[in-house]
């Protein structure tokens, strides 16, 4: 069945249309062009900032035009993941779409159903003519996934509604009201090249197999970091006996996806090349129980290469290894206000060999405290620091504080206890959202965050369940139906 036959059918056809499209982070070029067509299509207003943010307006229907005007928001772009195996090009191919029993996920590749699955509830709701609503502003922002670059330059008075609805969760039946801030630290080391020895047997070690996941909503739940894994295999061949040499080394991709492969080319004397092949299966052995439960697929593969032409200096080597093997990763700290909630963590995102002569470290920090905040980005800057690296930090972005006493929230509350006679979960998430950003701006938005189910977004494992679509989307509706009357 083709996800176009899915009911409510007016958002599964939107959501199929969006996959069609290319959308990665920064190029967002056809999406933002498709939303354009689609106001004038609909003799709908449409205005775009400079950062290329768009509005879409849409007058409230008959008999509501008492209600506030209410702002539905999501981000146009998604996190482009493959596994290794397959041929994608993000740039130019869509998205190939599968149903497996009450969930769509995409063939080896991410889904894209963050957010994409907000963005087409909204084009539902604005192409409608059969719902009942008050005024409705549709935001649609840029770049949200490496570095909310759209909600950082969203102009002051862009916006006209107090109220907001961001469609950007992941858990049908819970109702967000907080989320952690972030920040990305980026460590560069510089090395040098020597000529590769030639009585050396080099090889390809790769992990792979990995779950990887959401730096944010993942973090907690034991997944594998390939990048660390890797590295607790170097830093076993450092022993001087070995004469280790690094010639290559790559880890992950995204900032906020935890890193699913790692590889790297390396080469030792030769006559240990049997001592390397046993300890490396005993470490798998050993890597294999301590993730048993979460990462059943892990494995980590050694293969003969020929001899590369070039090997990084040995001082380099050294320095990088140690670094991400003290680098932290994971949980920091739980949050003492709500139980269950992850307030600080960190990730060790990815490792890239860059043109000149120079390798990145990405990580990313998140906290739902401030002090907490700055507390973990320094503990790693410090890190790469005693290792000679040199330290970049991007502007971040800031936390949303959660407001019990949101008149949204009330709202949202009752029309889904009504809806399906059960309370709704209200939740604050580790994840980022943009409405920490919003309120920098707009200090008087009353906030909330809904989405139907999802997992292992970030990660091709990605998949969105079918059923909870529909609940959402009924949810939205009649949240939009129901705003009291402004006075």
């Amino acid at each position: 069945m083709p996800i176009r036959d899915l009911q409510p059918a007016a958002i599964w056809n939107y959501f199929y249309d969006i996959t069609q499209i290319p959308r990665a982070s920064k190029k967002e070029e056809a999406i933002l062009s498709y939303l354009l067509d689609f106001a004038k299509k609909h003799n709908l207003e449409a205005k775009q900032d400079k950062a290329g943010n768009i509005i879409i307006t849409k007058e409230a229907t008959q008999g509501k035009e008492k209600l506030p005007t209410l702002i539905l928001q999501s981000h146009v772009d998604m996190v482009c993941e493959k596994n290794s195996d397959v041929e994608h090009n993000f740039d130019i191919d869509p998205i190939e779409t599968i149903i497996d029993g009450d969930w769509v996920k995409a063939n080896g590749t991410t889904l894209g159903a963050d957010n994409g699955i907000g963005v087409a509830a909204e084009l539902a709701l604005l192409a409608a003519d059969d719902i009942s609503h008050g005024k409705i502003e549709a935001l649609f922002t840029v770049d949200e996934e490496t570095g909310l670059t759209g909600a950082h330059s969203l102009e002051k008075d862009f916006l006209t509604g107090s109220l907001l609805i961001n469609l950007d969760t992941e858990e049908e039946g819970e109702i967000y009201i907080g989320c952690a801030g972030g920040k990305g630290t980026k460590a560069y080391f510089d090395y040098k090249e020597k000529d590769s020895p030639k009585k050396y047997f080099w090889f390809k070690i790769k992990v792979k197999g990995l779950r990887g996941g959401h730096s944010g909503s993942d973090i907690d739940k034991g997944f594998g970091n390939a990048n660390k894994i890797l590295t607790r295999f170097l830093h076993s061949l450092t022993r001087k006996k070995y004469g280790m040499l690094l010639s290559r080394i790559e880890g992950g991709n995204l900032h906020n996806a935890i890193p699913r492969e790692a590889n790297a080319i390396l080469g030792i004397k030769e006559k240990y090349k049997e001592d390397i092949r046993i300890k490396l299966n005993n470490f798998l052995a050993d890597i294999q129980e301590e993730l048993k439960h979460t990462e059943p697929n892990i494995d980590i593969q050694m293969e003969s290469v020929q001899i590369p032409s070039k090997v990084i200096n040995k001082g380099t080597t050294e320095s990088l290894i140690l670094a991400l093997y003290a680098c932290p990763h994971g949980v920091i700290g739980m949050s003492e206000d709500i139980p269950g909630l992850v307030e600080t963590s960190t990730n060790l995102a990815s490792i890239k060999m860059l043109s000149d002569r120079k390798i990145e470290i990405g990580t990313s920090q998140r906290s739902s405290s401030e002090s907490q905040k700055k507390y973990i980005v320094n503990m790693v800057t410090s890190v790469f620091e005693l290792a000679g690296a040199k330290i970049v930090n991007n502007d971040g972005y800031p936390g949303w504080q959660p407001n019990p006493d949101s008149e949204l929230l009330k709202v949202a509350q009752n029309e889904y206890k009504k809806l399906y006679n059960k309370k709704p979960k209200v939740k604050a998430i580790h994840a980022g959202l943009e409405c920490g950003l919003f309120l920098e701006k707009y200090p008087n938005l009353d906030m909330i965050s809904i989405g139907p189910d999802m997992t292992d977004v970030h990660s091709p494992d990605e998949k969105m369940k079918i059923s909870s679509v529909g609940k959402f989307w009924d949810y939205l509706l009649k949240i939009a139906e129901n705003l009291p009357e402004e006075k």
